[in-house]
């Protein structure tokens, strides 16, 4: 009886948290402090504005600037995420946007692109995408374009809108998280990813729960995995 209470015991949970130790690409957003394993990055996300409509005046669209100054940072790949609460977005926000990203590149830092972080319901993908095609035309043909996804979009998106994404979007980042927490089930909806038809990484959260299926890394597709920075807990 004492041998089989232990074995429970020290059996420990069939996942493990993420160790960002274990990852080479990480989001950075505003008010998270450096971590060493900031040294270690090959690409980077960082956080530098948000777009939204304020509630007293919804027909006007503010970009508000966030996240740290512009600086030159080591990481080889570098990408600029702007965090969306509206795609009403007017031609003053995309001149602040893109020329905050030039900045970055003229401080000497290899900007691989910008990532637009919107949390598109699966039913309003059409939407989203008559954005990101808007977008893309705009966008200075030297960079590339990603997209944070929600896991659901390939089980119950349109297929067509999915369809659309391809040639527009470079790569789609889905994420297993949601309020810094790993999302129960996100391992139902992982085996249907890869129908999405685009580069996709897989999203974590810093000491979340994740179990990495051994068919991922077979999965057409697959460009590895992005880690989300936190306080702590």
């Amino acid at each position: 009886m004492i041998g089989l209470l232990f074995c429970i015991s020290t059996a420990g949970p069939a996942w493990a948290s993420v160790d960002a130790r274990d990852y080479d690409a990480f989001w950075l957003w505003s008010g998270v402090a450096s971590q060493p394993v900031l040294e270690q990055a090959k690409t980077l996300y960082v956080l530098q504005g948000q777009i939204f409509a304020p509630r007293r005046d919804k027909q006007r669209v503010d970009f508000i600037a966030q996240g740290m100054s512009v600086t030159r940072l080591p990481s080889p790949e570098l990408w600029i995420v702007y965090r969306a609460h509206t795609l009403r977005w007017p031609d003053s926000v995309y001149r602040q946007l893109f020329g905050q990203v030039e900045r970055w590149r003229q401080a000497g830092n290899a900007v691989t692109g910008i990532q637009i972080d919107f949390d598109a319901r699966t039913r309003y993908l059409q939407e989203y995408v008559t954005f990101l095609n808007d977008l893309r035309e705009r966008l200075p043909s030297r960079y590339k374009l990603s997209i944070t996804g929600l896991m659901d979009w390939s089980s119950n998106a349109d297929p067509t809108a999915i369809g659309q994404l391809k040639g527009v979007v470079d790569e789609i980042v889905v994420q297993t998280y949601q309020d810094r927490r790993s999302i129960p089930d996100y391992r139902a909806y992982l085996p249907r990813v890869s129908r999405l038809g685009v580069p996709f990484k897989v999203g974590l959260v810093q000491g979340g729960e994740w179990d990495a299926p051994g068919y991922l890394r077979g999965s057409e597709g697959f460009r590895g995995y992005v880690v989300f920075l936190t306080n702590g807990r």
